[in-house]
């Protein structure tokens, strides 16, 4: 599928966000859905689940519905897009994107073949450029704006928002395996990826999905409404200064964080200094992760998506 206009000009567009590793605080997957809420977008293709996912490690649930009743609700991925009984209606913004959404649990298996329907669903639904959404645990206060690296692996794409190409090598997730698919499908990509504390990762973080919501639409031309957003996150900036107050530990490793950060982002940093702290924070990831057994899909040089 070649591209006649400028990348996310115009046309179809999707943005993706799957549950788990690729969704640290719930933001990529809190950022999709609040997308997908305000365009009223209804579901169009669910990807059968029975041929990507293992039960034992994502399991179904089990919950009451309005007449008691108990049901199960498997893990899934489905493709929302504008309703085809009200054309114009919905999913369409002012400037004539219509937005698809990709929403779901990350595949366990058959990752080739889940790749090559979601292109078959992408080409369908006539879209011309993909966004991913993702956030990462990282070594970054809360007190600070949340840090969001932007991406592609298309050469257009880098030129018309002055990006860069990631350089990262090594283990991924879903979402490069599907970039590289989409991307080698002739469509262009996108990543756009936030760094939420990992001192917090068992709570949502909507400061971390207001961050990824503002940096998608520097890219797009689409408002999203921000609803409680912007109290939920000082709330929850709020919150954790709380539990710091009454953990002097805690406190002490926030304040060397903020340190560390500020440094980073104050006008006399030098390139040296700053690649210098990229590499400590790279030491300090790996050897976490090495000790946790597990590999991800984050931007480990500050840009990967």
């Amino acid at each position: 599928m070649g591209v006649e206009q400028e990348p996310f000009s115009g046309g179809g567009l999707l943005v993706v966000a799957f549950e788990g590793w690729n969704d640290a605080g719930e933001a990529a997957s809190g950022a999709v859905r609040a997308l997908r809420d305000q365009l009223e977008l209804v579901p169009l293709v669910e990807l059968e689940p029975e041929d990507y996912f293992d039960y034992q490690f994502n399991r179904p649930t089990v919950s009451l519905d309005e007449s008691g009743e108990r049901v199960l609700e498997w893990p899934s991925v489905t493709m929302f897009g504008p309703d085809p009984a009200a054309p114009g209606l919905t999913g369409t913004t002012d400037s004539g994107i219509a937005v698809h959404v990709l929403l779901g649990t990350e595949p366990s298996r058959g990752w080739k073949t889940f790749a090559g329907e979601v292109i078959d669903a992408i080409e369908a639904a006539d879209v011309s450029a993909v966004v991913f959404l993702g956030a990462m645990l990282a070594d970054v206060p809360h007190t600070r704006p949340i840090s969001v690296f932007a991406s592609s692996d298309n050469a257009d794409v880098r030129e018309r928002f002055e990006l860069e190409r990631s350089s990262y090598e090594g283990p991924v997730g879903i979402l490069s395996v599907l970039s590289d698919a989409i991307e080698k499908a002739g469509i262009p990509t996108l990543s756009i990826w936030a760094s939420v504390p990992h001192y917090v990762h068992n709570a949502p973080s909507p400061k971390a999905m207001l961050a990824l919501i503002e940096r998608l639409e520097e890219f797009v031309d689409i408002d999203v409404a921000r609803g409680s957003l912007v109290e939920d996150s000082e709330a929850w900036v709020s919150g954790i200064n709380a539990l710091a107050d009454d953990d002097d530990d805690m406190a002490a490793y926030i304040a060397q964080l903020e340190q560390q950060r500020d440094t980073v982002d104050s006008p006399e940093a030098s390139g040296d200094a700053i690649a210098e702290e990229f590499e400590r924070y790279l030491r300090r990831r790996d050897g976490r992760e090495g000790r946790e057994g597990r590999a991800g899909d984050g931007p480990r040089d500050g840009r990967r998506g």
